[in-house]
C-alpha cells in the first residue's frame, strides 16, 4: 500500500471511493434518497476536482494505492473548523472502498495526516463521525475518546454525530508501531 500527497489528477478516484464507500456504510442508516442523489460526476467536478485544483495553503488530502496504482481510500485534513472544541487540528474525510478495509490502509491515511496536522496545525486532533457509523471504532481502537456530541442534518433527517479526539497527536504516534515516514 503506498499513501501520498493527492493531486488533481487524483479526483476521479478519489470521487468513486467517497460514493462508494457513502452508498456502502450509510445503507440503512441514512436516507436513501440521499444515497441515490449521489453522483460520481456531480461530486467529481463539484467537489473534488475543484478542491483539488485550488487546495487551500493549510487543508491536505492523501489516498492510499493498492499494488496496482488504483486509489482505494483517501484522507482530508487541516485546521479545526469546530470552535466549540479545543482540538487543534481536524480530520474532515476518511473513506476506504469496503474490499480493503481491514488491510491498514485507514490507519496508514489517518498516520500520515495526522503527522502532518502535528507541523502545520498544533499537538491535538479531532474528527466528527456519525454515532451509527461502525467506523467508529477504528477511531476508539487507535485512542480516540469521545469529546463531544452534535446532530446534523443529512437530506430530511437528523443524524447523530460524535466527535473523537487526542489531547496529543504524538501520544497517537507512540501507542501505534507505525514508523515516523
Amino acid at each position: 500500500m503506498i499513501v501520498r500527497r493527492a493531486r488533481i489528477e487524483d479526483a476521479r478516484a478519489i470521487t468513486r471511493v467517497h460514493v462508494e464507500s457513502w452508498r456502502s456504510t450509510y445503507a440503512g442508516l441514512l436516507p436513501d434518497d440521499v444515497l441515490l442523489r449521489l453522483s460520481d460526476t456531480k461530486h467529481e467536478t463539484g467537489w473534488w476536482r475543484h478542491a483539488l485544483g485550488r487546495i487551500k495553503r493549510r487543508h491536505f488530502v492523501y489516498v492510499a494505492e493498492d499494488e496496482t496504482g488504483s486509489v482505494v481510500g483517501f484522507v482530508s485534513g487541516g485546521p479545526s473548523r469546530d470552535r466549540e472544541l479545543t482540538a487543534t487540528g481536524e480530520i474532515y474525510a476518511l473513506y476506504l472502498l469496503d474490499s480493503h478495509h481491514g488491510e491498514g490502509a485507514g490507519r496508514a491515511l489517518f498516520l500520515r495526516l495526522a503527522r502532518k496536522l502535528r507541523r502545520e496545525c498544533g499537538k491535538s486532533l479531532s474528527v466528527w463521525v456519525l454515532a451509527r457509523n461502525p467506523s467508529r471504532f477504528f477511531y476508539e481502537a487507535i485512542g480516540g475518546r469521545r469529546m463531544a456530541t452534535r446532530m446534523e442534518r443529512v437530506g430530511k433527517e437528523q443524524v447523530e454525530a460524535v466527535a473523537y479526539g487526542w489531547d496529543d497527536i504524538d501520544a497517537l504516534f507512540e501507542s501505534t508501531s507505525t514508523d515516523r515516514r
